[in-house]
């Protein structure tokens, strides 16, 4: 499900900055005067993404004076990217994406932590007999050969006492359910729990799956809310209005998950149909990693971008060990 970085960042941000910057704007909707906020997700609209919609639906947005206009990126670099050069408010990206791209000088900032726990984990057949991580010695691993993927399956792999040399990585890019379903491969990673396991046990195979930060991958934050350094300095009281609003939204989420899951089935893209039992189930393993327990809905700790950052760098992943107390703030504060 996950698209990891792989175009040059800088090229892309380059052109987008050349075409002109554009930011939130006051508005009028139904009478009243709204600040229009864009916000673009990750992909397109899935079960992760219900308490936004539930926040559209229920008004709460409205009611902090903004118009959330929700936008679907076209390429894998278009959040950060957009964000980047002001032509887009919020974005849902990536920890990762957010460490490499401050790597580069790129001034993205995550304002909340939407998925607190990593989804993407390293998958197999049950019946493969491959039992742990080091077992995939001699065997073939489908990826997309991204950097923060490689890392994150050579981590786990040395962790559990194998040697990742051995494995042979081959480079199915998008194609991950089909390449296990038809046994091309013998595991995948870059799958994620909340989709690919489900869609494949859905198909009649029974997946056994290895969370990362089990095996010496930091507990790393798989979903972030982003914005500018620009945007924030000089709109933080709006960043601030929308986190309430949506705060909203995911306490209703986890209140009602059946009844804001219809809502959020309503919003399906037309070229990417959701399947209504598969989001559900996604849902019921989202929620719980969602959690932020007794701290606010998004609350980021600086002990987990110090660990993924320093993780990144010493892997390879990242150009640099970057300053983490500018990667990251807590709009809820």
């Amino acid at each position: 499900m996950k698209s990891w970085v792989k175009a040059p960042l800088l090229l892309t941000l380059c052109i987008v900055l050349a075409l002109g910057a554009c930011s939130s704007k006051d508005d009028k909707k139904n009478g009243k005067n709204l600040t229009t906020v864009t916000v673009m997700l990750d992909w397109y609209p899935n079960a992760v993404h219900t308490a936004l919609y539930d926040a559209i639906e229920k008004g709460y947005f409205e009611k902090e004076g903004l118009d959330v206009e929700v936008k679907m990126p076209a390429e894998t670099n278009d959040p950060i990217k957009l964000v980047a050069a002001n032509k887009i408010d919020i974005a849902i990206s990536y920890q990762t994406q957010v460490i490499v791209s401050r790597a580069q000088d790129i001034p993205v900032v995550s304002i909340g932590a939407v998925v607190r726990h990593p989804l993407d984990y390293l998958m197999v057949k049950s019946s493969s007999g491959i039992k742990r991580p080091k077992d995939l010695e001699g065997k073939v691993l489908g990826s997309s050969s991204a950097p923060v993927g490689e890392a994150l399956i050579d981590t786990v792999i040395k962790h559990d006492g194998g040697d990742p040399t051995k494995v042979k990585k081959r480079d199915v890019g998008f194609n991950l359910i089909p390449s296990l379903a038809t046994d091309r491969v013998d595991a995948i990673d870059g799958a994620y729990i909340n989709h690919e396991k489900i869609l494949l046990e859905k198909e009649g195979h029974k997946i056994t799956a290895f969370n990362p930060a089990e095996y010496g991958v930091p507990d790393y934050y798989e979903l972030v809310a982003i914005a500018s350094e620009e945007g924030i300095s000089k709109n933080k009281e709006m960043y601030k209005k929308f986190w309430r609003a949506l705060s909203k939204g995911q306490e209703n989420t986890k209140k009602n998950p059946d009844k804001t899951l219809q809502q959020l089935l309503q919003h399906e893209d037309k070229s990417f149909k959701l399947d209504a039992d598969v989001e559900k189930k996604s849902l019921q393993v989202l929620l719980p990693l969602m959690d932020s327990g007794k701290k606010p809905f998004g609350y980021q700790e600086e002990a987990s971008w110090r660990d993924v950052a320093h993780w990144m760098y010493k892997q390879g992943a990242a150009k640099r060990d970057i300053d983490v107390k500018k990667a990251f703030v807590n709009i809820m504060d």
